[in-house]
């Protein structure tokens, strides 16, 4: 079944007005009376005008992916613009920003965070840490390597691509703007600083991972003593 708006033409509301008229021999319903007339000239104001703005707010402005006109009634409903967010957005990305922050449902998962950045156009991987336990960890090497207990509440986010922002010409202007500028995610580190748990500490990292390490073992009958290492480690 159809949930769209009824639309109704003067006919329909000169006939509604017609009923709510007194009866009696000064009321005459015929369609050709001045009267009548009268009714129906006032009733295409409602057909033409009042019942077509009506009709479109409840079928557009209803739905938040569509809405134009309330479209800044919403986002005041919802909190938005997001003050971590100071960019200027187009009606799209609003739209879709709205969309989003209805939809959305708070977690705690590494896919809920991943999730998030990935809608600010970011790509992280997420780093959490191990206190040390005596019959679990282990001497020299493994998680939770010497790790205090508090460890367990701290966590790292690892950003791939840093925000670029680069000189445009007829925007920029020489002598003030780079002609590049690299800057930490800070629309990131202020909505997860606002979602993470409270009794956690966060950390951004923006360093380059760190390449693989290959180790190359001394291999008898391959190697020669006092020319190859017991152990060599390269990068992959």
């Amino acid at each position: 079944m159809s949930d769209a708006f009824i639309r109704r033409d003067g006919e329909d509301y000169a006939e509604a007005f017609a009923r709510l008229l007194p009866t009696g021999e000064a009321w005459s319903r015929d369609p050709a009376s001045t009267l009548m007339q009268l009714v129906r000239g006032q009733a295409e104001i409602w057909g033409a005008v009042v019942d077509p703005r009506a009709a479109d707010l409840l079928e557009i402005e209803t739905d938040p992916r569509f809405t134009l006109e309330l479209l800044t009634d919403w986002e005041r409903a919802y909190g938005l613009p997001d003050p971590c967010v100071p960019v200027v957005q187009t009606l799209p990305e609003r739209r879709q920003r709205l969309a989003q922050k209805i939809a959305m449902q708070g977690g705690q998962s590494r896919a809920f965070f991943i999730g998030i950045a990935a809608s600010l156009g970011y790509a992280i991987t997420i780093t959490e840490y191990v206190p040390f336990q005596f019959g679990l960890s282990s001497f020299g090497g493994g998680h939770g390597r010497f790790n205090p207990p508090g460890f367990r509440y701290c966590w790292t986010v690892n950003v791939a691509n840093r925000r670029l922002t680069r000189f445009q010409f007829g925007v920029s202007s020489f002598g003030r703007d780079p002609f590049l500028d690299i800057r930490r995610a800070e629309d990131l580190e202020c909505i997860f600083g606002r979602i993470k748990p409270a009794h956690t500490q966060l950390f951004f990292n923006y360093a380059p991972p760190a390449a693989p390490l290959v180790q190359r073992r001394f291999d008898f009958g391959a190697s020669s003593f006092g020319h190859d290492p017991l152990l060599r480690l390269t990068q992959a």
